[in-house]
């Protein structure tokens, strides 16, 4: 079968049709298609950007698709034909290949027509006279089928009482006599026809007047259908007088006026668009009266996605930054995923996509060249674009740097070495060191600049126990280098920032099961290699130690004392040793003479300690926990290992205020009227019925009223500012300030870094930061910027004064601008004058500039004519052109760290050739005249002279 590629952009089915074709290209249409029996379908693989035809790989859930049992034309259209033994039913795709890259298409779904049984029947009634009768059915086929009823087994007579909505609802009003029988439900499509079971209706002759109030018997339902579908709202009510129904938009607007009213009562909209999308308000209002009830329903219209703004093709110098804008709208709204050569394109290290779907690649390599395309995808189908990335590189560009080397200095510092180049090292004007941390997703890649007089670069505030991917890129006054070798560091572990998470149970009177989660991957600090557990009974205070290993979340202690207190802690260690252990949790063993079975998952207690009180908070393990109240006790106590012989040890029973009893709602009790600073001890006891179901304890301190020494109450010292104050530019947009603590001084409790532009005079342009160590890395500068910093000291209640002021400059980046005011003014009818002035936003010294200009617009970046001038210059003339052609210019700037964006656009036409001289009849004339003229004053000359030698 012939098929023509481009005639297949619609999808054109009927029952008694042979085929139906099915466009898979990027453009906008249906990627589904139903077979009836005997037909076919043909997928079209129209790719835009495709030079080269015929290379078509056709894939059919997610493996290739042979041969075998499908055909395939010669522009790539697949043939799916309806065989015994095959099996067609699936998602297809194609992709293309050619001398660029690889394409890939939309999904589609090739289902066989069929009409499975209804999975809702409609249910027997009985009604009084004059009331409502409502049969309803339900059931799925493809194509959708059409519902008809029948009563008596034979089409429902037509009658303005009857309604047959399109969702499959039969409605009666003012139910009669006559209209007693046996009603089914007939679905029909072009493949089959069903019948549903059999429903009696039988009606009362028990009528009883209505109630005067208006009731809502079927309140219209919230629904969600596709743009194209059709959808039903049903509202009916009543009362002792038929009520006046009518529909209103709840936002205002006026009803569509394709919304069409079936019975008086209920709306239609056959073809659902986005613009129904809201909520609808059913009115019911009794006649001659004020009297009126109202429902609402809303309507919620799925949209398939459409991309508003889609990929662009560009270009760009090996080392620069590639930026593809996606934006894509539908409801739901639609996902963006980026495919490179009909790969999926993971979100990790120099290639970025954000929130709202653009594609961001740094540091472009050769590699990366080829197809990039953004498909948008929701419930409803999905669509594409499709944009390339050139990468150019210019001649006589340093080599890439060679034998890297590492060193992991602290668990968070890491020092890089590398040497120069092999080839044009001499050209090298600095480097960048970019880094990422290896494995999973998502990774952000970070960079910084080095100056040329160095191969040494130590990279500050890693993660401990970390491995990270470095490479270094070499840059000169024409672009930049091939990346390195990338290779890999893992960072030195440091101890773990926290404890794990204890929760004890016990199902019996000697042990005790303790579990605990795993620590978050970003406060192990490394792997863990064990943890310590110890315990203790709380009168002895003799503390026992368990260590297991790193991959163990629980153990059990044995041996232990029947209905006793004991302290549980948990501390966990890597290579570097252990962190700071958890708190202490208190957990009482079983009775043995009271075994009955009780849910020992642990209650979570929380306690807040403030000056003078405690609030109390906790929280049962799960609902189902049986528990009748609970008893609060507290008392004043000493530390549990105290040796102070004067603290007396108090008795297990003996508590200062206690019970206090609460229901089994309360979750919190503030206990108040406390000592500040003093140890407390606190009890929460659950019981139910039968017995004492759980017991937690906790022990702490109430918060301490800060007090000055008595000669300093009323005068507070400031402290001294810090001194040695260092700042080093971390890359163009951060800088690490350190300095040196106050040599006398009072306690620090931190210092304040102020950072603004030099020589700023309005305050709002310093920013504030705060640390309490001495070093802080401040971040979001401007690139090429000269900053000055100063640092405070802060004492406790006073703040010291700024120390003297440091100015530095941020190192340069790419211009985030454009060469400004680009100027073009033809000379001849072969040049044109060129000027510009620097970027608004140059990020650094111009080193070079680009000045490209074509004759043909829509030719691609590498197709321009290219000129380069030097950093220092504004103006430059274009030789060499066509007369009376039109020109296209544009340009770019770069700094030492690469080029800049380039500007927009700017045409010039040169001058028109002369035409050639013509001289006119005027002209004619006035030259005869004169040359007779000239004649005839010679003639006179010459008689004159003759006379008078004549004379002589």
């Amino acid at each position: 079968m012939a098929c023509n590629g481009r005639h297949a952009s619609l999808l054109a089915a009927s029952a008694g049709g042979e085929s139906t074709w099915l466009d898979l290209g990027c453009r906008p249409g249906p990627t589904d298609t139903t077979l009836l029996p005997s037909q076919e379908a043909i997928l079209h693989c129209d790719l835009e950007d495709t030079e080269v035809s015929g290379n078509v790989t056709w894939w059919k859930d997610g493996e290739p698709l042979t041969t075998e049992n499908f055909s395939v034309l010669l522009d790539g259209s697949l043939i799916i034909s309806q065989r015994e033994g095959v099996s067609i039913e699936g998602s297809y795709f194609c992709t293309i290949r050619n001398s660029f890259g690889v394409l890939q298409g939309r999904t589609g779904t090739v289902r066989l027509a069929g009409l499975p049984p209804f999975h809702l029947h409609p249910e027997p009634q009985v009604v009084s006279e004059n009331a409502l009768a409502r049969f309803e059915c339900g059931i799925n086929g493809s194509p959708i089928p059409q519902i008809t009823w029948q009563k008596d087994q034979v089409p429902v007579p037509s009658s303005n009482r009857i309604i047959i909505l399109p969702s499959g609802v039969l409605q009666i009003i003012g139910v009669q006599q006559e209209d007693e029988g046996s009603y089914r439900c007939v679905a029909a499509n072009s493949l089959s026809i069903r019948y549903s079971n059999e429903a009696q209706l039988s009606v009362k002759n028990d009528w009883k007047p209505l109630p005067d109030e208006l009731t809502i018997v079927r309140a219209p339902q919230n629904l969600t259908v596709a743009v194209g579908e059709s959808a039903v709202m049903e509202c009916i009510a009543e009362g002792n007088v038929t009520p006046v129904i009518s529909w209103y938009r709840q936002d205002g607007k006026p009803i569509s006026f394709d919304i069409i009213l079936l019975g008086e009562t209920s709306l239609l909209i056959q073809q659902v668009q986005a613009h129904h999308a809201g909520v609808y308000v059913c009115r019911a209002k009794k006649p001659q009266s004020q009297h009126f009830i109202t429902i609402s329903a809303h309507l919620h219209v799925l949209v398939p996605p459409v991309i508003t703004q889609p990929p662009e093709t560009i270009t760009r110098a090996r080392a620069g930054t590639a930026r593809f804008v996606c934006r894509a709208e539908g409801d739901p709204e639609p996902t963006i995923t980026w495919l490179k050569n009909g790969e999926v394109l993971p979100s990790n290290g120099k290639v970025r996509i954000q929130p709202r779907g653009s594609l961001v690649i740094t540091q472009v390599a050769l590699e990366d060249a080829g197809y990039y395309q953004c498909v948008a995808e929701n419930i409803l189908g999905s669509i594409c674009a499709t944009a390339k990335l050139h990468v150019t590189v210019q001649e006589g560009l340093p080599g890439p740097p060679q034998a890297l080397k590492s060193q992991a200095v602290t668990s968070k510092t890491v020092t890089i070495a590398w040497e120069r180049p092999e080839s044009n090292w001499e050209r090298v004007v600095g480097y960048s060191l970019h880094y990422a941390k290896t494995g999973g997703s998502n990774n952000e890649e970070y960079q910084f600049a080095v100056n040329n007089n160095t191969t040494e670069f130590t990279v500050r505030y890693l993660e401990p126990g970390t491995s990270y991917t470095f490479y270094i890129v070499a840059y000169s006054q024409q672009g930049a280098s091939r990346a390195s070798e990338s290779f890999v560091v893992q960072t030195l572990d440091d101890v773990p920032g926290a404890a794990p998470m204890l929760a004890l149970s016990s199902d019996s009177p000697e042990d005790l099961h303790v579990k605990w989660l795993p620590l978050l991957p970003e406060m192990r600090n490394g792997q863990i290699t064990k943890y310590r557990i110890e315990y203790c009974a709380q009168r002895d205070g003799v503390v026992s130690v368990l260590e297991v290993g790193g991959n163990e979340t629980q153990v059990t202690l044995s041996s232990l004392q029947p209905n006793t207190f004991y302290k549980v802690r948990i501390g966990a260690a890597t290579t570097a040793g252990y962190g700071i252990p958890s708190n202490w949790v208190v957990y009482r063993t079983l009775d043995r003479i009271n075994l009955t079975q009780v849910d020992q998952t642990p209650i979570q207690m929380q306690v807040i300690a403030h000056t003078d009180s405690l609030l109390v908070s906790w929280q049962l393990p799960h609902p189902d926990f049986q528990v009748t109240g609970y008893k609060l006790y507290y008392r004043m106590g000493c530390p549990i290992f105290s040796h102070n012989i004067s603290c007396p040890r108090k008795e297990q029973s003996d508590w200062d205020v206690g019970p206090i009893k609460l229901k089994k709602k309360r979750k919190q009790y503030d206990l108040v009227h406390l000592t500040p600073g003093q140890l407390y001890q606190v009890k929460l006891v659950a019981y139910n019925k039968k017995q004492e179901v759980q017991t937690v304890m906790w022990e702490g301190r109430t918060r301490q009223i800060p007090v000055s020494p008595p000669d300093l109450i009323d005068q507070k010292i400031p402290p001294l500012p810090p001194s040695h104050i260092q700042v080093t530019p971390n890359s163009s947009s951060s800088m690490l300030v350190r300095w040196r603590k106050p040599i006398i001084s009072s306690k620090i409790v931190k210092y304040t870094v102020r950072c603004g532009p030099s020589a700023a005079k309005n305050a709002s342009m310093f920013t504030y930061h705060n640390s309490v160590y001495e070093e802080i890395l401040i971040t979001g500068l401007k690139p090429y910027t000269r900053y000055e910093f100063a640092v405070q000291s802060s004492g406790a209640g006073v703040d010291g004064p700024y120390s003297n002021i440091v100015e530095k400059m941020t190192l340069p980046d790419r211009p985030s601008s454009a060469p400004a005011d680009l100027v073009l003014q033809p000379l001849s009818q072969f040049s044109v004058q060129v000027h510009w002035r620097p970027p608004v936003e140059s990020h650094g010294i111009i080193v070079q500039y680009l000045l490209m200009y074509t004759a043909n617009k829509s030719h691609p970046d590498e197709m321009w004519t290219v000129l380069t001038k030097e950093g220092s210059t504004f103006s430059a003339e274009v030789d060499g052109l066509q007369s009376g052609t039109k020109y296209y210019f544009k340009m770019g700037a770069k700094t030492v760290s690469g080029w800049g964006p380039y500007s927009s656009v700017v045409e010039v036409e040169t001058l028109p050739p002369r035409p050639p001289d013509v001289l006119d009849m005027n002209s004619v004339t006035g030259i005869i005249v004169g040359v007779c003229l000239c004649l005839l004053c010679l003639l006179l000359c010459m008689c004159a002279s003759f006379q008078q030698g004549k004379q002589r």
